[in-house]
């Protein structure tokens, strides 16, 4: 038996016990000199390859063309082995050590485990949907650790059992909260909730007037600080309450958590930042706040959240901090008549980590406001103080240039759309991503509907509005395999910037609203303008490029969007080249579809 094979990744380790001993004891190992031929197309397939040591490229029949370059814990020829003959050929570009499975004992693995045989679907959604179901049940036990603690508890309303029902209500509206604790003269604790209240008034009939303490139910279900949160689940499921009193070690209150609340934060830990921005009075309390981002982010990402998910929970975040901080600094009189508007990938929902600020500023034609731009500048220096760095193009509304009245705003739209030039397409692809966040969303009109009259079927300059997406080459060599520099392979502009500028331009020319790249494909599909295959294997594409990337930027290179490749494992290689591939494919259908020629 060859030693040693390891069966802990993908696609091994969906093996069961047994089957992962037979796949040893089927296990041979083959030697193959540089230039040897080891599959000829037509060959019946009789053994799967995996690559221990050294390189295999797969050509056509004729040798004239390239479709892959295989290295070390890559396997192949799977169709040759379920279809029973190879379509290509493969030469070894040095020698060569691999494992080989014979085809008995292949198919006999694949025709009994779904999961094992999910893994060679050609679809890459099926394929990462297996790998995050793994990550999501390697990381249940840390989901299952998290402790109660002065992060995640409610402050609680303590009250004495003589207030009346009717001060209890105005104290409870005040504190905004929907129950209180009654500390009773016997060391005892009970509580009261809305559903108290609403009962004793309505269906028990009684006066106002009557103290809280007839009418709290007792005693409350506590448990401690420092428990473990699923411990507090347990105890609110098994007592059926939605709520429980925190106590220190002396048993005295720490706090409340509720059953929505424990639920949230066992998924999300997003409850919590959630209450912080809400409650938050000032620029201090809203900069606490935003700095407990991160650890939401960590804490998704390592419980193995879809990477589509945390964009979204992030965006709702960052849309909430920024709103917050609007409200706070600009004066209630000219709130409802402007719109703060966030472009770029903020204005898409697709940053996870804070990015530099793109904001806009859309103003009503009729708004007389002479501080206007002083209060803009406190505005970026707050969302600064807050996380999100200055635009290096000083695409914020600290730049006159990005605060204009909605006529202004549709003039320039226009006049942008008319020149065509390297600038205008800049500023009408950042502008093409614009989504309010504050103020009358309804001003937002005055860009998107202007993009919309000028761009719809525009081909003419749309032939050049696309041109940045072909720009970058994709980070593929000519046999198929990923191509990385010293400093990595370049996701953003080999793999994510071609598809989300790529889509940005045929939703504008299909005249689609919507700023989410992922909304764009489902409605350029819907439309027809993509087929289905293709616009779920672009979609799947950017969300593992968007991972991986996220990935090493929470390892510690927070800026960096190039790919340390060496790193990745032979699983993942192999999904980011099937990625680029699916990138490589989408540029020349662009470069046919609006006549771009090099």
């Amino acid at each position: 038996m060859p030693e040693p094979f390891d069966t802990a990744h993908p696609p091994f380790d969906y093996l069961t016990p047994t089957q992962a001993k037979q796949c040893r004891q089927a296990l041979d190992v083959g030697y193959f000199r540089r230039g040897d031929t080891l599959i000829h197309a037509g060959d019946t397939g009789e053994q799967l390859f995996i690559i221990i040591k050294g390189s295999v490229e797969e050509v056509s029949e004729d040798g004239k063309e390239v479709f892959s370059h295989y290295t070390s814990d890559d396997l192949f020829d799977v169709p040759a082995l379920v279809q029973g003959t190879a379509k290509h050929q493969y030469r070894a570009l040095e020698d060569t050590l691999c494992h080989l499975l014979p085809a008995e004992a292949f198919l006999a693995i694949y025709h009994n485990n779904p999961d094992f045989r999910g893994y060679f679907e050609t679809n890459l959604q099926r394929r990462q949907a297996l790998m995050v179901q793994a990550r999501q049940q390697q990381n249940l036990a840390e989901f299952m650790l998290t402790r109660i603690d002065d992060s995640n508890i409610q402050p609680a309303l303590c009250v004495s059992p003589d207030l009346t029902l009717q001060a209890a209500t105005v104290q409870m509206k005040g504190e905004r909260c929907d129950c209180a604790l009654v500390n009773f003269d016997d060391g005892e604790c009970g509580i009261i909730t809305r559903t108290n209240l609403l009962h004793a008034l309505v269906l028990d009939g009684h006066d106002q007037s009557v103290p809280v303490g007839e009418i709290a139910t007792r005693p409350v279900v506590s448990v401690e600080h420092g428990d473990f949160l699923f411990h507090a689940m347990i105890s609110m499921t098994r007592r059926r309450v939605k709520r429980v009193r925190v106590v220190d070690n002396q048993g005295q209150t720490a706090g409340m958590l509720d059953l929505p609340q424990v639920l949230s934060l066992f998924s999300t830990h997003s409850h919590v930042l959630n209450l912080q921005i809400a409650r938050a009075q000032t620029i201090d309390e809203l900069v606490v706040a935003a700095n407990s981002q991160s650890k939401l982010i960590h804490t998704l990402f390592n419980n193995g959240i879809h990477t589509r998910f945390v964009m979204q929970l992030i965006a709702t975040v960052n849309e909430q901090i920024m709103e917050k901080a609007f409200r706070l600094q600009v004066p209630e009189a000219f709130q409802q008549r402007c719109c703060l508007v966030v472009m770029g990938s903020e204005g898409r929902g697709e940053q996870i980590l804070k990015t530099d600020q793109d904001n806009a500023l859309i103003l009503a034609d009729d708004l007389n406001w002479p501080e206007c731009q002083h209060i803009m500048d406190i505005f970026s220096q707050t969302l600064y103080q807050l996380g999100y760095p200055p635009c290096p193009g000083n695409v914020m509304v600290s730049n006159p240039k990005w605060v204009k009245t909605a006529s202004q705003w549709q003039q320039a739209v226009r006049n942008l759309a008319h020149s065509a030039n390297e600038q205008s397409v800049m500023d009408l692809a950042i502008l093409a991503d614009s989504h309010p966040i504050a103020g009358d969303l309804t001003l937002i009109d005055a860009i998107q509907l202007s993009l919309s009259n000028t761009l719809t079927d525009n081909m003419l300059t749309l032939n050049t509005f696309v041109r940045p997406s072909l720009a970058f080459r994709v980070p593929l060599t000519v046999f198929g395999s990923l191509k990385s520099s010293k400093e990595g392979l370049d996701i953003k502009k080999g793999g994510i910037f071609p598809i989300v500028h790529g889509v940005r331009t045929m939703s504008l020319e299909k005249g689609i609203t919507e700023t989410n790249t992922f909304d764009r494909l489902e409605q350029l599909a819907k439309l027809g303008t993509l087929a289905d295959e293709t616009a779920e294997n672009l979609s799947e594409a950017l969300k593992l490029f968007i991972r991986l990337r996220l990935r090493q930027q929470l390892d510690g290179e927070q800026q960096s969007n190039c790919l340390d490749v060496a790193h990745l494992p032979a699983s993942e290689r192999d999904l980011l080249r099937h990625g680029l591939h699916v990138v490589k494919k989408f540029k020349q259908s662009l470069a046919f579809h609006y006549h771009v020629r090099d």
